[in-house]
């Protein structure tokens, strides 16, 4: 499953001057590759620049054999989960949850289809007549990894998506997260500060 390989090399990030030194890394299907460091330390400019919305300062990105060097933000087939869900308040969570298999042209029924099944995927088949601000912030989360993963993503980041939650909601939630993407088997980058959720999540780390 090479073409499933998000791969960095000599991969140097930042704006004007770099944040890191190059950096060599691979992650494959069902992996999860925890970026660990302090804050400010350039986590989040990674993914952006993983999934295209930064350009890198020299190296190259790969999936598979293909070079992203270029390619833009939507064609790189890479789910991009942020700190707060990002939900549509007009929007319920079916539609949500299908906006973007929508956007790839699927109809509004083939999409809340598949959204109630990620919706029952993850956990959440009972609260799908409610509206995005009566979610807890547990629940809200779930729904942002479950409209993250419909459009079949090859590559899946997370920047740190459930920090705002108390520490024992979030390390509930990230064990089930990790058990949904291991039987997903999408390639995922998480980026913390926290080392305990470094250890829960990780099939390898990368320290800064």
């Amino acid at each position: 499953m090479t073409e499933s390989i998000l791969r960095a090399r000599d991969l140097v990030i930042g704006y004007e001057t770099p944040l890191t030194q190059a950096l060599n890394f691979h992650v494959g299907p069902g992996e999860i590759l925890v970026v660990l460091g302090e804050s400010g330390c350039g986590k989040s400019t990674l993914l952006s620049t993983l999934s295209g919305i930064t350009r890198p300062l020299s190296g190259e990105i790969l999936l598979g054999e293909k070079c992203l060097s270029g390619v833009p933000i939507h064609r790189r087939n890479i789910g991009l989960v942020f700190q707060d869900p990002l939900l549509f308040p007009h929007l319920s969570l079916l539609d949500n949850i299908g906006y973007s298999l929508r956007a790839q042209g699927k109809t509004k029924k083939e999409a809340r289809e598949r959204a109630a099944e990620l919706l029952e995927w993850v956990g959440l088949s009972d609260v799908t007549g409610n509206k995005t601000w009566e979610l807890s912030g547990g629940q809200a989360g779930r729904v942002a990894l479950a409209r993250a993963i419909a459009a079949n993503p090859a590559v899946l980041l997370l920047d740190e998506p459930y920090s705002a939650l108390d520490k024992t909601t979030r390390m509930r939630l990230l064990t089930d997260v990790k058990d949904l993407i291991t039987r997903a088997g999408i390639p995922t980058i998480h980026v913390t500060h926290d080392s305990g959720e470094a250890e829960l999540l990780a099939t390898r780390t990368l320290t800064w």
